[in-house]
């Protein structure tokens, strides 16, 4: 898939050395189906081969959300994420993409980061965030969970007891708290989230790639084993969302009620 086929995601190279990729989606919040993941894929994939790139800004487009993680109302209506030129929903992969292209990711994130979209920019190496981004996790609420990257590693960068909090108690955090925990690096005006990613990518163009490419590959390095425990809780994921208990969540959420897990205590 080429850039110029997309429909769920817009990238471009610019001048600075900086590749833009924006979830374009805000009609859904810029949730992602199969399509997008495969567009986001093949997008981080062109920038890593472009000799001009050298640091690649991810954001959302629109002021509502950076990324409301997985379509749950596609899900809802049809069963799944919806269509993939492999067959495969490859979220998994997306995720090892980030950390493996070798030059650093920035998220600019303005509005909700939440579920799969909070894990997307955790998974980024910087991220600048917007006053009134809000942050945070819903998988035990509609049957979900990351029990990969997006929980072990968030523990890495914010520590054990506020990633259990995340995770177990789904409190949404807001910007300032975040950047207190140490998941957001730079707390700006919304208006300015954009351009400081992007001055940061400029700056980061500017500097030996190679320098750069080891350091981000020493950084994963002392996480790279998360990949295998990522692959394990995929396929506990792929199980557990053909059971009740996950359709229950998926339910509720198209419902708009509370979902009753109770009765699979």
């Amino acid at each position: 898939m080429m850039p110029d086929e997309f429909t769920d995601v817009r990238y471009e190279v610019l001048e600075s050395g900086v590749a833009m990729l924006t979830i374009d989606r805000p009609e859904r919040m810029n949730a992602f189906r199969g399509r997008t993941v495969d567009e986001l894929i093949a997008a981080f994939r062109a920038a890593w081969a472009d000799p001009r790139v050298g640091a690649v800004v991810l954001t959302g487009a629109g002021d509502r959300a950076f990324c409301a993680g997985g379509d749950m109302k596609e899900k809802a209506e049809t069963g799944s994420y919806g269509d993939t030129e492999s067959g495969i929903f490859d979220i998994e992969g997306l995720h090892r993409l980030i950390r493996t292209i070798p030059k650093p990711v920035i998220a600019a994130v303005r509005g909700f980061a939440i579920g799969g979209g909070h894990v997307l920019h955790v998974l980024c190496d910087l991220t600048v965030a917007a006053e009134d981004a809000r942050f945070g996790q819903v998988g035990p609420r509609v049957g979900s969970f990351d029990a990969g990257f997006g929980s072990a590693y968030l523990a890495r960068v914010v520590g054990e007891k506020r990633a259990r909090q995340m995770w177990f108690l789904l409190d949404q955090i807001d910007a300032q708290t975040a950047e207190r925990w140490g998941l957001v690096n730079a707390v700006v005006p919304a208006e300015e989230v954009l351009s400081t990613a992007l001055a940061w990518g400029e700056r980061i163009a500017s500097l030996s790639p190679t320098a750069i490419r080891v350091l981000k590959h020493s950084f994963n390095s002392d996480t790279d084993h998360l990949a295998g425990i990522q692959s394990l809780a995929y396929d506990a994921l792929q199980l557990f969302t053909e059971t009740d208990e996950s359709h229950e969540g998926t339910a509720a959420f198209a419902e708009r009620r509370d979902p009753n897990f109770r009765q699979f205590r």
